[in-house]
């Protein structure tokens, strides 16, 4: 076996590196299109971790590693790579499975080659009828097989659809079930249950509303589909051990549609329940069902106290132990975050997530405002160490929901229960959208024991919509809605976490540099290809008129920032990765953003310099730092922005503001790597790497970190004296994820304006009626927002031709 040790491990036994809990030497590559983290295990004293690439069935560059307790990274030989993310621990035998490898508890690893078990391995199960001597294997293209654990010999049960694949057809077609693209397995209650996320298709590949994926299972004879949606965790109580009382215990899956995320659990009487979350992201949307990675239910806690955590949707869930549909509460958001997670586990008393972080391919997720730049020139991926408090301290947790989207209603028919606890400020927007009146009726379960007593009503007539406001003291579990008749109708939740955050800045970021400065030590930066395991810096002095180059330098895995003499690739990166000008236009009113199929959408604006950086190509608007989402950085905030086949613009999320002059960001080794640094840098700081000769900087931290700038603020409008139309909607401007909103809105007409209020908050749902305000000549309206409005969007239409401005400021 190979040993590759930290290059801060010498003779004096010095702590490795480490930024933000990602210890550099550790980083993995492979020479494929993605290089994600499938597995993470602690066995047998030692962490087990595995990679993949993005569709290889029958092998890959991807290793098998072994991360001994000192943070030493042993690349096992017995090494097949392929597309694995399937880990269980069998008791029996006292050995770990993950990926095509056994291995026991002296570390000896067996192989289980290709050639005998094709497929991209996605989960294990015990098996239901000899779970002492077999266990299955799932993969992704619907392969099933039972694999002796002595002999590690594979029984195909249903052929893998990569074997059987026709010329043309897409790599992810298989026949066995509806959908594609498999993720979970699990058994128990005489059953193994199987979850896909994705569709095969044309449409798939742009449209994240179409119907997709299923969740599965099969008794031992014959399948059945549970339900058409798109399903990913399939787990329970036993976790990665399976469960210990397979007859009685819960089987747990996790999912989402285009409206929210979807949980169901199973009774071994009463079949499947199920339950709808809101979402915290909406980069992980995607009918195709490549933009999630794997999501988990994992067990961090210790055998005396179980702590079970949930990924969903770019937010940390806690999740019961004892979650049934009888016994149904304790679920609570804990903070939203930002990387792409595959796995985690406990280890060595800290958390450890196993991310998927810097893809050569970048798959679909090519927008304009990237320009033509080019994807890693290697995939890499990290681990991430944080303490067990981490999940609690990233982002607020606000996030929104639907149980309904435009769609057709049946009188007395209870919506699915949507989680109602754990929260601030909730509130649900309704709109009727039939062609009667209709009363809307909600009812609470208030102690998750599937009791259900009424809340509150609401009555619209047909176009009628309205914001319904829950209080403090009306509370429960989850809450539904029915309606008196039938009609079509959208029903959205939204809710919101106080954010605490104030303007006050970490001091992890001291060394960027601010808008007032004239100077900054800047760059542009890649990571290389090759084998050469290095970021590429092409470094220079960025001033207020343009950039002026100083040399090209490499950082490499020892965060060792070197002046290299390699013309060919600085002007590889001087080509490729050159900022792109003009794919945002900041005007008197706003960030205006035009996206890939024409829609237009308008953000708030920071500082005013912003806007002439920006026009120079000299600050880096978009950039992907996390598999298949972008890092969006305008005029002062940073955003997520969901690639464009997950609705890209509509769905942008604020992560926080700045004043800082960043004029490139990369992902490199799990961390997130920034240049735009002071001229005179601060001394020990653990964040800052310069070279020896002081001409280039980076800043390095991990992507999470942002949240640490502060909270979300600006200000804008979609209007600033513009000339308006009576009738005409102006643009959508964002007020999503914002607190402490006030509104000033204006005419120059010599006669009186209605100006209607309106407000989206899904990002691809209907408009709905906020608010109407009647303004005189010459006067000003002023608004504070409560704190209980929230939407994404909002609009205004005056009711006549006239000079108007609508601003709104954000504080």
């Amino acid at each position: 076996m190979i040993a590759i040790f930290s290059a801060c491990s010498s003779e004096k036994k010095t702590e490795p590196k480490f930024y933000s809990g990602i210890y550099p030497h550790l980083a993995y590559y492979n020479n494929e299109g993605e290089c994600g983290t499938g597995a993470v295990v602690p066995w047998a004293d030692r962490l087990w971790v595995i990679t993949y690439g993005p569709h290889l069935p029958k092998g890959s560059s991807d290793k098998l590693y072994e991360i001994t307790p000192d943070l030493k990274q042993i690349v096992r030989e017995e090494s097949i790579g392929g597309t694995p993310a399937n880990r269980m621990i069998h008791k029996e035998s006292n050995q770990l499975f993950i990926g095509p490898y056994a291995i026991d508890s002296v570390r000896n690893v067996r192989v289980i080659p290709y050639a005998k078990m094709p497929g991209r391995h996605t989960g294990n199960a015990r098996h239901l009828t000899d779970p002492a001597g077999k266990i299955y294997y799932g993969t992704m293209e619907e392969g099933f097989y039972e694999v002796n654990v002595k002999t590690l010999q594979p029984t195909m049960l249903y052929q893998d659809g990569n074997v059987s694949r026709k010329p043309g057809e897409m790599a992810q077609e298989a026949s066995l079930l509806v959908g594609a693209h498999g993720k979970g397995l699990y058994s128990g209650q005489g059953v193994m249950v199987y979850s896909n996320n994705g569709e095969t298709g044309q449409e798939a590949l742009t449209n994240f509303a179409i119907k997709s994926g299923a969740l599965a299972e099969w008794d031992g004879k014959d399948w059945k589909i549970v339900r058409r949606n798109q399903f990913v965790e399939v787990t329970g109580p036993g976790g990665i051990y399976g469960n210990a009382n397979p007859e009685t215990d819960p089987i747990w899956a996790t999912g989402w549609d285009h409206k929210s995320v979807l949980l169901g659990v199973r009774n071994p009487e009463t079949g499947w329940d199920f339950y709808r979350l809101p979402k915290a992201s909406h980069s992980y949307d995607g009918a195709h069902g490549w933009n999630t990675e794997w999501p988990r239910i994992r067990d961090i806690g210790t055998p005396e106290n179980p702590d079970y955590l949930m990924t969903m949707h770019g937010m940390f869930w806690r999740f019961p132990q004892t979650f049934t549909a009888d016994n149904s509460s304790g679920i609570l958001p804990r903070s939203a975050y930002l990387k792409v997670i595959g796995d985690f586990a406990r280890w060595n008393d800290q958390l450890v997530f196993g991310c998927d972080d810097s893809a050569n391919k970048e798959f679909l997720n090519k927008r304009k405002a990237k320009g033509n730049i080019e994807g890693p020139g290697q995939s890499n991926s990290n681990l991430w160490f944080t303490s067990f408090e981490k999940p609690d301290q990233l982002g607020p947790n606000t996030a929104e929901g639907a149980v309904w989207i435009s769609e057709e209603i049946k009188a007395a028919e209870d919506s699915e229960p949507f989680l109602f606890s754990g929260w601030d400020r909730r509130s649900a927007w309704v709109q009727n959208e039939g062609k009667a009146t209709v009363s809307f009726s909600f009812e609470v379960d208030q102690k998750g024991n599937n009791s259900w007593t009424p809340l509150k009503s609401v009555e619209l007539k047909s176009g009628e919509s309205a914001n319904v406001i829950f209080k403090d003291n009306e509370i429960g579990e989850w809450i539904r809605v029915s309606t008196n008749n039938d009609t079509k109708a959208t029903v959205h939740f939204f809710y919101a976490q106080n954010d605490a955050r104030d303007g006050d800045v970490d001091p992890i970021f001291n060394g960027l540099a601010d808008t007032a400065e004239g100077s900054t030590k800047a760059g542009l930066l890649w990571g290389l290809g090759e084998n050469r395991r290095a970021l590429g810096i092409l470094a220079g002095t960025a001033t207020d008129t343009g950039f002026e180059e100083t040399g090209y330098y490499e950082l490499d895995g020892n965060m060792r920032l070197v002046k290299k003499e390699d013309t060919e690739t600085a002007s590889f990166i001087r080509e490729k990765f050159g900022i792109p000008q003009e794919v945002i236009t900041i005007d008197e009113a706003s960030v205006l953003v035009v996206d890939d199929i024409g829609r237009r959408w308008r953000l708030p604006k920071g500082n005013e310099k912003y806007s002439g950086l920006t026009e120079k190509g000299l600050l880096r608007i978009c950039r992907e730092v996390a598999t298949e989402r972008d890092l969006f950085n305008c005029s002062g905030t940073f955003y997520e922005l969901p690639a464009e086949n997950a609705d890209g613009y509509a769905k942008i999320r604020p992560v926080a503001s700045h004043n800082f002059r960043i004029y490139d960001y990369a992902s490199y080794r799990g961390m997130l790597v920034m240049t735009g640094l002071q001229t005179e840098l601060p001394e020990n700081d653990d964040h800052i790497i310069q070279s020896q000769d002081g001409h280039a900087a980076v800043w390095a931290g991990v992507i999470d970190d942002l949240w640490k700038l502060g909270k979300p603020v600006g200000e804008g409008g979609p209007w600033k004296d513009s000339d308006v139309k009576a009738n005409e909607p102006s643009d959508p401007y964002l007020i999503g994820f914002y607190d402490q909103r006030s509104l000033i809105l204006s005419h120059e007409s010599n006669q009186s304006v209605k100006f209607r209020i309106e407000a989206e908050p899904i990002g691809h749902g209907p408009w709905m009626a906020y608010k109407e305000v009647l303004v005189q000549p010459g006067e000003t309206f002023e608004y504070q927002f409560s704190e209980s409005f929230q939407s994404r969007w909002i609009r205004f239409v005056a009711d006549q031709d006239c000079q108007a401005t609508a601003w709104l400021k954000y504080e």
